[in-house]
């Protein structure tokens, strides 16, 4: 599903993001990746849905070699891809439908399957009766949960997630990984990249720790292992 084989990033500017990180992913795991800020955890999701390439090394995602992609192809892999980021990305001057069914209308899909789709989508996330609000009239977590919508709507085989409750409270955090967990029992892989202690310790998943660029640990079920 996602391997990466001796890859290393290495900014123009001489800082090394990653250095000879070795990681299999299978089909259908909830991975948290943490570490302390500026370890590296941002660049190994970016590798993953090709925002960044690798500087050495081999990266295969969902069959396909990401270093060789030609620009004309990323799209096609991140058809395969559902992001979620921590500051949302929602389209300001459309509703959360709207938000969602972009997703689809990108690719295409016909114009009943996204309606089906959409409505389907918002109401796994419990935003049945938001349909028709704006981002603006949404509160940090409903937006969230917009952005998962979106994410979930083509029905991804990978989920990457970057910080996804940075934003949020407490509560509203546990309700969105509620959330993740029920789309990783439905088979979909999950790459989560979080700082929150508590949601790490609770769930209890497999853990890979960066520290300095490099990996330092990797759990089944592992715990956060950093203070706050």
């Amino acid at each position: 599903m996602i391997n990466m084989n001796g890859v290393s990033k290495v900014y123009s500017n001489g800082s090394v993001a990653l250095s000879n990180v070795n990681v299999e992913i299978q089909k259908g795991e909830f991975v948290f990746v943490v570490g302390p800020s500026g370890a590296g955890k941002s660049t190994f999701i970016k590798l993953i849905f090709r925002e960044e390439l690798p500087t050495q090394g081999s990266l295969i995602v969902n069959g396909r070699n990401v270093g060789n992609l030609a620009p004309a192809q990323v799209p096609y892999l991140r058809r395969s891809l559902g992001i979620v980021f921590q500051d949302y990305r929602l389209l300001p001057n459309k509703t959360a439908y709207d938000n969602v069914a972009f997703a689809m209308q990108v690719v295409e899909a016909p114009r009943r399957e996204i309606q089906k789709r959409v409505q389907h989508v918002l109401d796994l996330v419990g935003l049945r009766g938001k349909s028709r609000h704006y981002p603006q009239q949404m509160s940090g977590g409903e937006q969230q949960r917009v952005a998962i919508a979106r994410a979930i709507v083509n029905n991804p085989v990978i989920m990457i997630a970057d910080e996804p409750t940075g934003n949020l409270d407490p509560e509203t955090s546990w309700e969105i990984m509620k959330i993740f967990d029920r789309i990783n029992q439905n088979g979909t892989t999950v790459v989560m990249a979080t700082h929150d202690k508590t949601v790490v310790d609770g769930m209890r998943k497999r853990v890979i720790a960066i520290e300095k660029s490099r990996i330092v640990r990797d759990e089944a079920r592992g715990v956060y292992g950093y203070e706050d």
